[in-house]
This record gives structure tokens, C-alpha cells and sequence, in this order.
């Protein structure tokens, strides 16, 4: 998501959660173990329950689609969300089309349910760290290790075992320690060309025209599901999917 001053009431209370899940986690012997491993310069892969050894991928950010040059790629961000998140499914059902959802740890957590059926539906997923921190790139990189191990865990074990492919840094804060080792764990870093500004609520004309506007920049489009009311976000998607599938475009995800 990009940085915006106004989102802080929310995440805080997001903060709040994870704050607590730290603290139990910092006790754990595989935050141990992985702690261990963060500390090196050098990350190696380690093996992930269910999914066998973690394949490195490239460090730098991702924004181009796998379809190619008239592929777009949805991501939404900061759920999952119980109200908006099964809306936007449904959305994305009816117009066959697949996304990347982008989840905050503590919000995974709270909803597995709703992670299971992200992936049941053929969606991919994304950390987004534990607390959605945007000034992660300012802290150390034991507090960045933590917020993309942590989540990576929290993700993992919501969705049934079904890794995270993508790791986007809240606000973009990326570093090149947290580009680096999110991908020695399997998650590519992901960027975005378009920010729809759904966030702020501004109408959704003026989110569809924004979406419009910004397309020729790149593929990657940003989109929320969570972190307030979403109405404004179901009924954009709703209007821009078929508009774009009209234009040509095909819908896909990020290269890795």
C-alpha cells in the first residue's frame, strides 16, 4: 500500500495485535532458529512445513505481469477483511479473474478461514508483513526480520501450508537487507505501477478513472480490502474488470 498519514488510527490497533504476537513468538524455538539465520548476511533457504525447501527467487521488485504486454496484474492489499474480503472474491469470481492478495500477518491470523479461501480459489498470496509498519525501512534488521518471518509463519499456517509467493514492504518501505531476504525465503518483492487511491475513499469514479489514468505506467495495480469501508474498491473492480477485459487486457500475476 502506499504511505498515507491518515491510515495510522487503524494500523496502530494492527500494531497493537502484533505487539503481542512478537512477544510470544520471541519465546519460540523457531523464532530462534530463524532469528539465527536472519542474523547472517547471507540468508540461506530453510524448509518450510509442507512444501519442502524454499527456492530462492530475485531480489529486485517485481512489477511486470506474466501475461505479457497487455497483461494486468490485481493486488489487493492489508486483509484479510471478513466484511470486504468475500466481496471482492465474488467479484473477481464473476469476472474470472485471479489476483495476489497482499496479507498482513496479524489480519491472517485473525481469519484463517478467509485465507483458506483465497487459495481454494485460485488467488496467490502475499506477505505484507506482521503490522504493516511503513517506516519499516528506518528499523533495524532484526525488527525487519521479524516483520517478514513472523508474517511469512502467520500466513503459512492460516492458509493451510500454502506459502507466500510475494513480499510487499508497507508504504514500499523496502531495504535492500528486506528485498534480499524476503526472496533467500521464496517471496519475490512486489511493487506497483498503479496506486488506485481507493484507500482515501475519493468515489469510485474517481477510482476507476485513476486506475485508467495510471495503466500506461504498468500492469500492477494496487487495490485494498480491509483497513475501512471497501464499497467504494468492490464497485471499481466490478466496473474495471470487464472494461479492461474489453480493451484486450488479460489478467494475471506478477512475474517471479
Amino acid at each position: 500500500m502506499a504511505r498515507h498519514g491518515s491510515r495510522r488510527g487503524w494500523y496502530g490497533k494492527v500494531a497493537g495485535a502484533a505487539l503481542g504476537v512478537t512477544l510470544l513468538a520471541a519465546g519460540a524455538s523457531v523464532w530462534t532458529a530463524q532469528a539465527g539465520a536472519v542474523r547472517d548476511a547471507s540468508p540461506r533457504p530453510a524448509a518450510s512445513a509442507g512444501q519442502g525447501a524454499v527456492k530462492p527467487v530475485a531480489v529486485t521488485i517485481a512489477h511486470a505481469s506474466d501475461k505479457g504486454a497487455r497483461g494486468v496484474n490485481i493486488t489487493i492489499d492489508d486483509g484479510p477483511d471478513p466484511v470486504w474480503t468475500p466481496q471482492v472474491l465474488e467479484v473477481l469470481r464473476e469476472y474470472g479473474v485471479k489476483a495476489t492478495f497482499c496479507m498482513v500477518g496479524t489480519q491472517a491470523q485473525a481469519h484463517p478461514d478467509l485465507v483458506k479461501k483465497v487459495v481454494a480459489a485460485g488467488h496467490r498470496l502475499c506477505d505484507h508483513s506482521v503490522s504493516h509498519d511503513t517506516t519499516m525501512d528506518k528499523k533495524s534488521q532484526a525488527y525487519q526480520s521479524q516483520q517478514i518471518l513472523d508474517a511469512e509463519r502467520m500466513i503459512t499456517k492460516a492458509s493451510g501450508g500454502v506459502r507466500p509467493m510475494y513480499y510487499r514492504a508497507p508504504g514500499g518501505a523496502f531495504t535492500p537487507y528486506s528485498r534480499k531476504l524476503a526472496a533467500s525465503r521464496g517471496m519475490r518483492p512486489l511493487g506497483w505501477n498503479v496506486d488506485s487511491k481507493d484507500f482515501e475513499r475519493p468515489g469510485t469514479d474517481a477510482v476507476v478513472a485513476t486506475v485508467e489514468q495510471q495503466l500506461p505506467n504498468g500492469p500492477t495495480v494496487l487495490f485494498h480490502d480491509a483497513g475501512g469501508d471497501r464499497s467504494q474498491t468492490v464497485e471499481a473492480l466490478r466496473r474495471i474488470l470487464p472494461r479492461l477485459k474489453e480493451q484486450g487486457h488479460t489478467f494475471g500475476f506478477p512475474v517471479r
